[in-house]
């Protein structure tokens, strides 16, 4: 065996040994997130858990450390997977006339991706980034925080299948159309255009020529650092906002603003949901204590959906990668789409 060889072996067991390392890191890392601070806030530092400074606390640096790890994980394997096709074979492959399959097929991801808001919008930026087409991007957005199986195990076990199964048709119902109408308006130049650009060494690359996967690996690792650093003060300001106002859900306030004898229930209901900031499972509980109050079924769900599907936290993140008009438009049909559901479910059920 010649050296030259032997010296080809030896650095294509660094790069794949390296990757398995930072998977094995990764996947530590991920794992430990919570328990660590919980034990360093909560057993070290003695914040009390039971109190809102203490849990917003957690909440902050929990979360910030979570949605890195998702950014850097979802990015450097999208980056890795696109450079074996071009934006352009990309969009001619999602796109044109099977963009209504491409919503349902987002919208059915999104399922099993139980994210919160903010956590969903990595796979976002990824699946821009890799010139999947808009709105079946926003299909998986939309659905990936709204319904997952938590929630519809959840929501099964407090109010029956048929709750169950209305919920579950409205939330990809909602995804699916919303995500095709923004398809529709084709509104790609209202992404940032750095989401759209790869580069190698700090150099535009070219997808259609021959990369090594060295080379690859380091595209991978670049687009990381890059997205990162361009996003992570809105990612602060983001789950900041969220940490100030978790666990703080103005029950009373809520009762009496959306009660039954308001016409007007449900549009205040969504408007109430949007500045909070929890997953589903997190807002089930909440849901159940204001419908055994008296509110309308449809008013608590319109309630449960702005808050998982558009939330301040996930606004900020957003406008990191989306212009103003498109997270405008954005936010405009998902909020029609939840008032138009919260009213229907109120006349069904």
């Amino acid at each position: 065996m010649t050296v030259e060889v032997q010296e080809i072996r030896r650095d294509q067991w660094r790069l794949w040994g390296g990757l398995v390392a930072a998977i094995v890191g990764w996947w530590f890392l991920y794992s430990v997130n919570r328990p660590f601070w919980e034990w360093l806030l909560f057993d070290t530092v003695g914040f009390d858990a039971d109190t809102h400074l203490g849990a917003a606390v957690e909440f902050f640096f929990y979360d910030t450390t979570k949605i890195a790890l998702l950014l850097g994980g979802i990015i450097f394997a999208v980056t890795v997977l696109r450079s074996f096709m071009s934006v352009e074979r990309t969009r001619a492959l999602l796109g044109g006339r099977r963009e209504g399959v491409g919503n349902v097929a987002a919208a059915g991801l999104g399922v099993v991706t139980p994210f919160c808001s903010c956590s969903a919008v990595p796979g976002f930026i990824g699946f821009v980034a890799a010139g999947v087409p808009l709105g079946i991007t926003m299909s998986f957005l939309i659905a990936s925080p709204m319904v997952n199986e938590v929630a519809i195990v959840l929501l099964y076990g407090l109010f029956g299948w048929k709750v169950a199964a209305v919920y579950v048709t409205a939330g990809l119902a909602l995804a699916i159309v919303a995500g095709w109408v923004i398809g529709r308006l084709r509104l790609e130049r209202f992404v940032e255009p750095f989401v759209f650009e790869t580069t190698l060494r700090g150099q535009p690359v070219d997808l259609t020529s021959g990369l090594t996967w060295s080379d690859r690996f380091a595209m991978g690792r670049e687009e990381v650092v890059s997205i990162l650093r361009k996003i992570w003060p809105y990612l602060a300001v983001g789950i900041g906002i969220g940490a100030a106002i978790h666990g703080w859900v103005p029950e009373d306030f809520f009762v009496d603003a959306a009660g039954p004898d308001n016409p007007l229930a449900v549009p205040v209901a969504v408007g109430i949901g949007v500045p909070l900031y929890s997953n589903a499972a997190g807002v089930l509980p909440l849901v159940e204590a204001l419908h055994a109050k008296g509110l309308a079924m449809g008013t608590v769900l319109a309630f449960m959906m702005s808050v998982v599907a558009l939330s301040v936290p996930e606004m900020v993140l957003l406008r990191r990668v989306l212009k103003p008009r498109l997270l405008g438009i954005f936010v405009g049909v998902v909020a029609v789409g939840i008032l138009m559901v919260g009213l229907l479910f109120n006349l069904i059920l």
